[in-house]
């Protein structure tokens, strides 16, 4: 009996040892934090966009959070309605409405060239510059993306550095950007990225920023935090990365909204009424090396008198 029992205890020893030799290890537990989630707010408050932002950095790390910022009524504000972001849009909707409008202008993005040639814009609040080198300081890689075309590019920088703003030192790779420009995804004219700004001439900004990152050979970040003043923008970055691994904190910036709808077209088309000649007769002087406006005295196409 004492023999059997002993073989008996060695055998439930064997077994129990076999068994614990054949379960799984302990599961370790994850270092990595959770994957972060898309998100679509709005402020009025670009320090808000910093302070998220510096927190995602130090949650995921800075180099993997990317910081997209507009010019036009987010980062900058044109002086007056004349050449603005609505002044834009306005003259767009009327052509539409009547291509035939005396208040058109003939070639208005040859118009606003010239107009950001001439004017000066202002931020559109006090820090502005001073909230983006908080994020560039706390290792965050940050960048404009635009919807100017490249053709832009000489006024745009000469305003972004003239109010403080400096996109080289913390730009996407590669910092200077590609020497070339590139048609973006869906794209039909070519979208330049240069000194941490990227132009897309018009075109679908999501798929233009995706196009840009994919260009870069970089890994793609964990996480985009974009501020623009239009929503459709946003959408459409949220919607080019909404099957990819990056995930987009999106923030409509409303400050420059009271005067969006403050706009007046009769006095920004009494205002161009006056600049013209005198633009002209600096082109007819100087040459059309900083702009090319229409020829004087032009008509718009089947407008003409009969």
């Amino acid at each position: 009996m004492k023999i059997n029992s002993l073989i008996a205890l060695a055998l439930s020893a064997l077994i129990a040892l076999l068994s614990a030799c054949a379960a799984p290890p302990p599961a370790e537990k994850s270092t990595e934090p959770p994957p972060p989630a898309n998100l679509l707010g709005s402020t009025d408050e670009l320090q808000l966009v910093t302070e998220l932002s510096l927190d995602l950095a130090r949650t995921y790390g800075g180099e993997k959070v990317l910081v997209v910022l507009d010019i036009d009524n987010t980062l900058l504000s044109m002086e007056q309605d004349l050449g603005s972001d609505q002044w834009y849009y306005w003259q767009k909707a009327l052509e539409e409405e009547d291509p035939c409008s005396p208040l058109l202008v003939d070639d208005r993005l040859a118009v606003q060239g010239a107009l950001y040639f001439a004017s000066a814009m202002r931020p559109t609040q006090e820090d502005a510059a001073k909230q983006v080198a908080r994020m560039q300081e706390g290792g965050l890689r940050v960048i404009v993306l635009t919807a100017r075309g490249p053709g832009f590019r000489l006024a745009t920088f000469r305003e972004l550095r003239r109010n403080g703003f400096n996109f080289w030192t913390n730009a996407w790779p590669p910092q200077k950007g590609f020497g070339e420009g590139f048609i973006p995804e869906g794209g039909t004219r070519p979208a330049v990225y240069e000194d941490g700004v990227l132009f897309a001439a018009g075109q679908d900004k999501g798929l233009t920023l995706k196009s840009m990152l994919q260009k870069s050979g970089q890994p793609f970040p964990t996480l985009i935090v974009m501020a623009d003043d239009k929503q459709s923008n946003l959408n459409q970055v949220m919607q080019a990365f909404a099957w990819l691994p990056t995930q987009v904190h999106a923030w409509r910036y409303t400050r420059e909204d009271a005067v969006v709808e403050a706009f007046d077209p009769d006095k920004a088309a009494a205002l161009w009424s006056e600049l013209k000649p005198p633009l002209e007769r600096i082109e007819e002087l100087l040459g059309p090396d900083n702009y090319d406006l229409p020829p004087a005295g032009s008509v718009r196409k089947g407008c003409e008198k009969m």
